[in-house]
């Protein structure tokens, strides 16, 4: 890193007290400290108190972020028969069957979401190894595995998202990028708070939702009042 970079990094952190902030300050802070060139992404982290270890205690799910990612994603289809037709007309990017199974087993990774519908999972199922280290192997509970195509074509490109919690027992998901207004990002983050409080597991004990931190790709992190969170959660 030059100098100048690390000259930038040092400031923006500086510009953090050391203190809870309210969503739209944080993300109105994170935009103030905004230095690089590119539009990066928000993201925030959430700390769950549950045992990663446990397989009753996994938390993972979706969420339509109300104003999306501000990048569409490319979504592809394994079908056949009439849900092709479907895929296409709901805007899917990429459609085929079998032949898409074999293109991917090859090597392509040209897409940011893949759905399959029930009966084509046999195939897909043989791209476990090359989609399920990149989070994008079909999921019945993330309502990537369905008959219901267009619905789920749409819900990708309006900007869902699939969080899932990661062998530390944190969920790091995007919620937009740093040119969208504080409002919107601060939207986003609240909508996701609400989404990981409903898919708290049965098993969980004492305190879910530990702490949150909204940061961006080369921001500092900065930490959310947790009473703002309770709220949103109790919402």
């Amino acid at each position: 890193m030059s100098k100048a970079g690390g000259k930038n990094i040092e400031k923006a952190r500086k510009l953090v007290e050391a203190r809870a902030y309210k969503l739209g300050e944080a993300a109105e802070l994170l935009k103030k400290a905004h230095f690089v060139k590119f539009d990066e992404t928000v993201e925030l982290s959430i700390n769950l108190g549950v045992d990663p270890k446990q397989s009753d205690q996994m938390v993972r799910g979706t969420v339509v972020l109300p104003n999306g990612l501000g990048k569409s994603k490319r979504v592809l289809v394994i079908a056949t028969g009439e849900k092709v037709r479907e895929a296409q007309e709901a805007g899917a990017d990429f459609v085929g069957g079998e032949d898409m199974v074999v293109k991917i087993q090859g090597g392509w990774t040209d897409y940011d979401a893949v759905i399959a519908t029930p009966d084509m999972m046999k195939s897909a199922g043989r791209l476990g190894k090359v989609l399920g280290p990149r989070g994008l192997m079909p999921n019945p509970k993330t309502g990537t595995v369905t008959f219901e195509i267009a619905k789920a074509v749409q819900e990708i490109k309006a900007g869902k998202v699939e969080f899932r919690l990661d062998k530390t027992g944190i969920i790091h998901s995007p919620v937009g990028k740093i040119s969208f207004s504080a409002e919107k990002l601060a939207e986003n983050a609240l909508a996701l708070l609400g989404a990981v409080s409903k898919a708290k597991p049965a098993t969980a004990k004492g305190k879910y939702i530990r702490r949150v931190t909204l940061t961006s790709t080369m921001g500092p992190g900065i930490l959310i009042d947790h009473a703002e969170v309770e709220a949103a959660t109790a919402a």
